[in-house]
């Protein structure tokens, strides 16, 4: 039975859905879906059409919400909100080192994860969407990041279930292999950090005493993980957001104390870095990343670690050369690096199982270009011009290939515009796909 909640301004309620672990045997092995439906009160029982939310990630829960809040507040003027926990994160059957213990070794458990694919979410979604639907009805779709990259997945694969799709941040390349994703997305990471420096010009300084305490001496952080040069430039990752720069250069304003055998990096600093580092929320992140990259038509081989690969040939990123010319530090971005499965105690029993997904080369195909040069779905995006995150160009180029995809390019937010835009984003996508923009 459905249990059901009240929050300010909302009503929500609890659904679970058993779908098959692999969607080509359906009657092998069940996991459980969940998904929570949100809707504004005293609209309960209103006729509303259905959007289905797809959040970022990979690996990512949807958005716990604690009433009217983000852009969850424009979408409900017009719709009730399904916010799916995509296969295993959030209450839908998870997938950490705690569960996967269980399934066997890494092999077995590689070949558990090699079905958490956007391919797999999306068939997960067909199945919710007739059994809390009905049969011939159809919902809209909202995909932020990776949410998009799955959009897109949907209109590949089940367009028919879709009245339309908005899409923020998230309009992947469709031939791109993860090589071409990192080649673009390094000269991105440079720009922002630059960016960060002219904002913060005490922070060059600041950032290269913390690589030199850090090069000499590695420092052990709270939840048991070590803080080495490496893991303080993925520190970067908080240049996703537009405050990202602000909150890290408050980050490090507080790194130093004074004590008994003079400066040592503060207790308050290794606190918000572990929280920023620490895979223990979203592991499958790490595991999964690259593996959203994979697809046998564009890159018969594997991913092998791309980032790291890719890493080499941008030198500008060696922070102890950059000790050595006096050059400010980089800071890295979204990549995943396999030392990270040493560092971090969430990731460190599922390093062989993320080594295993790295070295496959059977990944299948996530995007029908065919199918989308002949869409019917209206569908609107959001491009952030140099987003971080997603290559505006890749952008671009898919907004040209899928038939009758109108986008708008912005600047006025970045990789998180749609959170933090207090649900401008959204209304401008809705308009824009209801013809009132």
């Amino acid at each position: 039975m459905s249990t059901v909640s009240r929050l300010p301004g909302i009503v929500t309620t609890d659904h679970v859905f058993q779908v098959p672990l692999d969607h080509a045997s359906p009657e092998g092995e069940q996991i459980e879906v969940y998904a929570r439906e949100v809707v504004a009160s005293g609209r309960e029982r209103d006729d509303l059409p259905w959007l289905l939310f797809l959040q970022g990630g990979p690996g990512g829960k949807a958005a716990r919400p604690l009433g009217r809040d983000t852009w969850l507040d424009r979408a409900l003027d017009d719709y009730r909100v399904l916010l799916l926990d995509q296969r295993g994160t959030g209450r839908s059957t998870p997938a950490t080192r705690q569960t996967l213990a269980r399934r066997g070794g890494p092999q077995e458990q590689a070949d558990y994860l090699a079905h958490f694919r956007a391919d797999s979410i999306v068939r997960d979604a067909e199945l919710v969407r007739h059994r809390l639907l009905g049969a011939g009805k159809r919902w809209s779709v909202l995909g932020q990041s990776f949410g998009g990259f799955c959009t897109l997945t949907y209109l590949s694969f089940a367009p028919e279930g879709l009245t339309e799709a908005f899409i923020t941040g998230g309009l992947a390349g469709l031939r791109s292999s993860a090589d071409d994703v990192y080649r673009a997305a390094y000269p991105r990471v440079v720009r922002k950090n630059e960016e960060h420096y002219r904002r913060f010009p005490q922070d060059v300084e600041a950032v290269r005493r913390i690589v030199a305490h850090l090069a000499g001496s590695p420092a052990p952080l709270p939840g048991g993980g070590l803080l080495t040069v490496e893991a303080f430039q993925v520190l970067g990752m908080m240049f996703v957001g537009g405050s990202g720069s602000g909150a890290l250069h408050y980050l490090l304003e507080e790194a130093w104390v004074e004590g008994p055998a003079g400066p040592e990096l503060s207790d308050t600093f290794l606190a918000g870095v572990q929280a920023r580092l620490s895979f223990a929320e979203g592991p499958l992140y790490a595991v999964l990343h690259e593996s959203i990259y994979g697809q046998r038509s564009v890159d018969p081989g594997s991913t092998a670690w791309s980032a790291e690969r890719v890493r080499k040939e941008f030198p500008e990123f060696d922070a102890r050369t950059a000790l050595e010319t006096g050059a400010p530090v980089l800071f890295t971005g979204e990549m995943i690096y396999p030392w990270m499965f040493d560092a971090d105690p969430a990731l460190r029993p599922l390093k062989e199982t993320a080594e295993l997904l790295a070295a496959r080369t059977d990944w299948p195909d996530l995007y029908d270009p065919a199918r989308l040069a002949a869409n019917t779905v209206p569908v609107v995006a959001t491009v952030y011009h140099d987003d971080m995150c997603v290559d505006t160009a890749d952008s671009l180029e898919t907004a040209r290939a899928v038939r009758g995809l109108r986008t708008w390019i912005t600047n006025e937010w970045e990789h998180d515009g749609l959170r933090v835009s207090g649900g401008k984003v959204l209304d401008r996508l809705i308009k824009m796909a209801h013809g009132e923009a």
